[in-house]
């Protein structure tokens, strides 16, 4: 049951809780979205916790980059959790409500992972720097302690940065309609049922943007064109295909979440529609998280030997013994 109550602006308040219009009206489509989401969470649930645990059980993995990626994956499944459980509940029922304390609890976790995904993914983009452009030095500046300070930095920005945030948003009152045009609670469809002034509201969503999405993604590309130009002066071709194997998945990763992300939160929405942000928001949700772990292991070696060695572990476990 929804409540409401009326404003001293005559407007109805929100007080109870929201609907989520989502893909509704994909009404005819909606069994055969479910199944399809479905199997693509699975997917990337039994993907990310694959990687963590074959970098937890193999030493050889033990690596800085190794670290990053076990950062990177525990990160995807809580990002897409947050929204893809719901989403499938709302798809199979009549009424997609969420309660307001529920959709805070969801802004959370989803902003809180997304922007330290951002972070983490530039932690990465410096490691991979690192090993090729100083690789004589790179276990002295990649220490464990130097790793656990910049995974920790991007954790730290993140929770600090969006519990602010969200914090600020749920202290606004809510009116007018409680249908929200998103498959989740996402900051700026929410923000729209404010009915108090939310212009600092607005600056601040700009100022994050621009400083913790857009920031990460230029030390990103700063990183790379230091990469790209190392790697130009080598001057083996095998040594060039070599570094450029060891950071190219990497850089699908970073192109794949940024490519969407970017649309998402910074591209323009006058020629935007909502089923068109919704679509481009599934595919920051839940493609890209299921795609990483396939990236970095088909086109990762050490990870598919490590794969295979825990596949014999687990096949003969007398003969490792022995």
């Amino acid at each position: 049951m929804i409540s409401s109550e009326n404003d001293p602006a005559g407007n109805q308040t929100i007080s109870d809780a929201l609907i989520l219009v989502g893909f509704s009206y994909l009404s005819k489509l909606q069994i055969l979205l479910f199944l399809v989401l479905l199997v693509i969470y699975l997917v990337t649930l039994m993907g990310n916790l694959l990687v963590i645990l074959l970098i937890k059980l193999n030493p050889s993995l033990h690596t800085p980059m190794y670290f990053f990626l076990m950062n990177l994956s525990f990160l995807e499944i809580c990002f897409t959790s947050s929204v893809i459980p719901h989403l499938l509940v709302h798809l199979l029922g009549e009424e997609n409500s969420i309660s307001i304390a529920g959709c805070a609890a969801q802004m959370y976790i989803f902003t809180i992972m997304g922007l330290t995904e951002c972070c983490l993914l530039a932690a990465m983009a410096y490691d991979r720097y690192v090993a090729i452009c100083h690789p004589l030095h790179y276990t002295t500046i990649m220490s464990g302690r130097v790793c656990a300070l910049l995974a920790g930095a991007s954790w730290a920005i993140g929770i600090s940065v969006e519990v602010t945030e969200v914090t600020w948003i749920f202290s606004l009152p809510f009116c007018g309609s409680n249908r929200i045009q998103h498959f989740f609670c996402d900051v700026s469809p929410v923000m729209q049922k404010a009915c108090a002034d939310t212009s600092k509201n607005e600056l601040m969503l700009l100022t994050v943007s621009v400083v913790f999405i857009l920031g990460p993604f230029l030390l990103i590309l700063l990183s790379y064109i230091l990469i790209i130009s190392t790697i130009l002066k080598l001057a083996s071709i095998d040594g060039r295909h070599k570094a450029f194997s060891t950071c190219s998945s990497h850089l699908m990763v970073v192109t794949l979440f940024y490519g969407t992300a970017l649309i998402t939160y910074l591209g323009p929405k006058s020629s935007s529609s909502p089923e068109s942000d919704q679509m481009i928001s599934l595919l920051n949700t839940i493609i890209s998280p299921a795609l990483n772990p396939i990236i970095y292991t088909l086109r990762n070696k050490e990870v598919k030997g490590a794969f295979r060695k825990t596949l014999q572990k687990c096949s003969f476990p007398h003969h490792w013994r022995n």
